[in-house]
C-alpha cells in the first residue's frame, strides 16, 4: 500500500501484478472498500497491473473535512491523483454501484476520458443518463426503478441515515448478503470499517443527489463500454441499463444470474468478462476499432493484429443485432424433419449452427445448405445414446467453437405396436435415444453453460405423445413423457443460473419418423413394415403441418424463454385436455386402428 494525496484527503492506493502489464483499476462502491475485490484481483494479477483504492472516506483512506467534499469535483481529483500515481497513459476501468455511478461521470471529463481506454460498469448508471430515462422512459418501468430506488431519498433525512449505520444496518446488510446472494462474511468484506465508512458514505448521495446540477443535454460517451448486467440486483432494473444503449456508441451488454455483488459470488465470471474486454479493446487501441468505425468488429470478423473478440462479446455489442445474432445452437437429429428446419431457421436469424446426426451424411447436407444460404454452419457424426460419444462431442464443441449458447436436443426414434409386442431392446433403444440422448445433452452443455455464467437455453423435443396416451406407442409415450418431466425439473434448478429449458410438444408433422420407425406386431405382423411405414407416412404427409412451422415455435419459445410449448392444433388440444380432464384422454388411448399408428408427431 502507499498513499496518494488528493487535496486535503489521503488516499490509500493498492497495486499488485506486473506494472509492466495493462493497467485494469478497480473501483468500489458503497459501503464497500478496495477488499470487495479480492478475489477478482487475485484471477487478474497474473495477466493484469490490477490497482485499487479506498475512496475518501472508506476503508484506510482519509475523509473529508466537509460533508460536502464528496461531489463529483473532489471524485474526479481523487481519480486524477491516481492515475497520476500509477503513471500510465491509459487504464481499464472497472466500477461497481457507487464506483460505476462515478465512473460514468469520470468518463465524460476531458481531464480523465483521454486517460481511460476502456470502462466496464455493473450495478449503478451514470446519473445524467439516468435522468434522461426518468423524464422520457415508460413510466412503469420508471415507477419500477423508483420502487427501487427509495433508499436515495432516505438517505438524504438527517441524523436517522447516521444513527441506523451505527446501530442495526451493518447486521442488516451481512443479513442481506447471506440470504439473497449466498455470499458469507470472509476477512475484508464486509469491512472492519463498516459503521463509519457508511457514515461518510453518506455523503455520495447528499452531494451529488437531488441538486442543482443540471444533467448534460447529450451525455454521449465515447469510451468503449462493457454494461454487466446482474439479473438479480434489486437495486438496477433492466429498463434502466437497457436505456443507456443511445449514448454509448460503443457498447457491449453482458448479462450473469448474479445479484448486486456479483464480484463475490461469482468472480471467475467477472474476472473473466473484464480480461476479455480490456484485453480486445488494449489490442484494438488506435486502430479503426478504437476509434469506433463501423465494419469488421460490428460483423465480428478477425480484427487487427489477429485480435478477435470472444463469442461471448460479439453478440453482446449492442446496436442493430437480432436476438440470434453470432449465438452458438447445437441441434441434435439435424439431419432431417424438425432438427433440420431448427438449425435452418436458426441460421436464417444469424446463429452459428452445429448440426449433428447419427447419419454424418446427412448432417453434412444440412450443414452445406446453411454455409450456401448463410453463414458457415458445421456438421458431425454423434450416436446421442452412447455417453462417450456424447462427451467427447460436448468437449468437441466447447473446445473448437466455443460454449453453445442454444442446444436442441431432438434426435429421436419411433417404435410403434402393442406393449407386448415390444421387445426388451425395442425398449432399450427407444429410451436410450429419446430419453437418455435428451439426458446426455442436457448434463453436458448445461455443465458448459453453468460454468460459464452468461445463461443460455435447452430445447428438448418431446410430443405431444408426452400427455396424450396411445396404445400404439407405449415406448415413445413413456420417453417423451419422461423428456417433459425433465425439461420442467431442469428449468426450476437452472432457473437461477439464467438458463431456460423449453419442453417443445408438436402434434403431427410432417417429416420422416414415421417412415423410419419400427412397427412390431399386431397388423404389422400381417404385412410388410414397408406397408405399415408407407400407410404412417401417407397419414402425416396429409396432416400438412411442415416442421419449419415448428422451427419457429421454437426460436419463439427460446425468445420468450416459454416452460412449455404445444405445436399446431392436436398438439394444444391435447395439451389443453390433459389439464383439464385426464379421463378424456384415457379414453382416446383406447381408440385403434391405422390412425394409431401414425401418431408419430415429432422428432427427427
Amino acid at each position: 500500500m502507499r498513499w496518494v494525496r488528493s487535496g486535503d484527503v489521503r488516499l490509500a492506493l493498492f497495486e499488485e501484478g506486473d506494472p509492466a502489464a495493462p493497467t485494469v483499476l478497480l473501483l468500489h462502491g458503497y459501503p464497500d472498500t478496495h477488499r470487495v475485490w479480492d478475489e477478482v484481483a487475485a484471477l487478474l494479477r497474473d495477466r493484469f497491473h490490477v490497482v485499487r483504492y479506498d475512496v475518501r472516506g472508506a476503508g484506510r483512506s482519509g475523509a473529508p473535512r466537509d460533508g460536502g467534499d464528496y461531489a463529483y469535483d473532489h471524485l474526479a481529483a481523487d481519480m486524477a491523483a491516481v492515475l497520476d500515481a500509477v503513471g500510465k497513459p491509459g487504464v481499464h476501468l472497472v466500477g461497481h454501484d457507487w464506483g460505476s455511478i462515478q465512473g460514468w461521470e469520470l468518463i465524460g471529463r476531458p481531464e480523465i476520458k483521454e486517460r481511460v481506454t476502456s470502462f466496464t460498469s455493473f450495478g449503478g448508471p451514470g446519473l445524467d443518463q439516468a435522468a434522461h430515462f426518468l423524464r422520457h422512459g415508460r413510466r412503469i418501468e420508471v415507477a419500477g426503478q423508483l420502487l427501487r430506488s427509495w433508499y436515495i431519498g432516505v438517505f438524504q433525512a438527517p441524523v436517522a441515515p447516521e444513527l441506523a449505520w451505527r446501530t442495526v444496518m451493518p447486521g442488516v446488510l451481512e443479513r442481506t448478503m447471506r440470504i439473497s446472494e449466498g455470499i458469507a462474511p470472509r476477512p475484508g468484506h464486509p469491512a472492519d470499517t463498516l459503521r463509519e465508512d457508511g457514515v461518510n458514505g453518506l455523503g455520495l448521495y447528499r452531494a451529488n443527489m437531488f441538486t442543482a446540477r443540471t444533467p448534460r443535454a447529450e451525455p454521449v460517451v465515447e469510451t468503449p463500454v462493457q454494461l454487466i448486467e446482474t439479473t438479480r440486483d434489486p437495486f438496477v432494473s433492466p429498463a434502466l441499463l437497457t436505456s443507456l444503449h443511445p449514448w454509448v456508441p460503443r457498447m457491449w451488454h453482458r448479462r450473469i444470474a448474479a445479484g448486486h455483488w456479483a464480484q463475490r459470488s461469482h468472480p471467475e465470471v467477472i474476472a473473466r468478462m473484464i480480461a476479455e474486454f480490456a484485453e480486445y479493446v488494449e489490442h484494438a487501441e488506435g486502430t479503426e476499432h478504437a476509434k469506433g468505425v463501423e465494419g469488421t468488429e460490428a460483423e465480428g470478423t478477425e480484427g487487427v493484429r489477429g485480435v478477435r473478440p470472444s463469442r461471448e462479446l460479439r453478440r453482446a455489442r449492442t446496436g442493430e443485432r437480432g436476438p440470434y445474432e453470432d449465438r452458438l445452437v447445437v441441434v441434435t437429429g439435424a439431419g432431417g424433419g424438425i432438427g433440420r428446419a431448427t438449425a435452418r431457421a436458426f441460421a436464417s436469424h444469424g446463429a452459428e449452427v452445429i448440426c449433428s446426426d447419427i447419419d454424418l451424411d446427412a448432417a453434412r447436407r444440412t450443414a452445406d445448405g446453411i454455409s450456401a444460404t448463410w453463414r458457415t454452419a458445421h456438421a458431425y457424426r454423434v450416436d446421442v445414446a452412447d455417453v462417450a460419444e456424447m462427451e467427447r462431442f460436448a468437449r468437441l464443441v466447447r473446445d473448437e467453437h466455443g460454449v453453445p449458447d442454444i442446444v436442441v436436443n431432438n434426435a429421436g426414434i419411433a417404435v410403434a405396436g402393442p406393449f407386448l409386442d415390444h421387445s426388451v431392446d425395442d425398449w432399450r433403444r427407444t429410451l436410450d435415444v429419446n430419453l437418455w440422448g435428451v439426458i446426455h445433452g442436457c448434463r453436458l452443455f448445461a455443465a458448459q453453460m453453468v460454468e460459464r455464467g452468461e445463461g443460455g437455453h435447452i430445447v428438448n423435443i418431446a410430443s405431444l405423445a408426452a400427455f396424450a396416451p396411445s396404445r400404439a406407442l407405449p415406448a415413445y409415450s413413456t420417453s417423451k413423457a419422461a423428456v417433459k418431466m425433465l425439461s420442467d425439473c431442469l428449468r426450476a434448478e437452472l432457473a437461477g443460473q439464467g438458463i431456460g429449458v423449453t419442453a417443445v410438444c408438436p402434434g403431427f408433422v410432417s417429416t420422416g419418423i414415421a417412415a423410419n420407425a419400427t412397427y412390431v406386431g399386431g397388423d404389422a405382423a400381417t404385412r410388410t413394415r414397408e406397408d405399415a411405414a408407407a400407410r404412417a407416412h401417407r397419414a402425416l404427409t396429409k396432416r400438412g403441418y411442415p416442421p419449419e412451422r415448428v422451427a419457429a415455435h421454437i426460436l419463439r419459445a427460446v425468445h420468450r424463454n416459454r416452460p412449455v410449448v404445444a405445436v399446431n392444433a392436436e398438439g394444444k388440444i391435447g395439451y389443453a385436455l390433459s389439464r383439464i380432464s385426464p379421463a378424456v384422454m384415457r379414453r382416446l388411448a383406447r381408440l385403434s386402428g391405422a390412425a394409431e399408428i401414425s401418431r408419430l408427431p415429432n422428432s427427427d
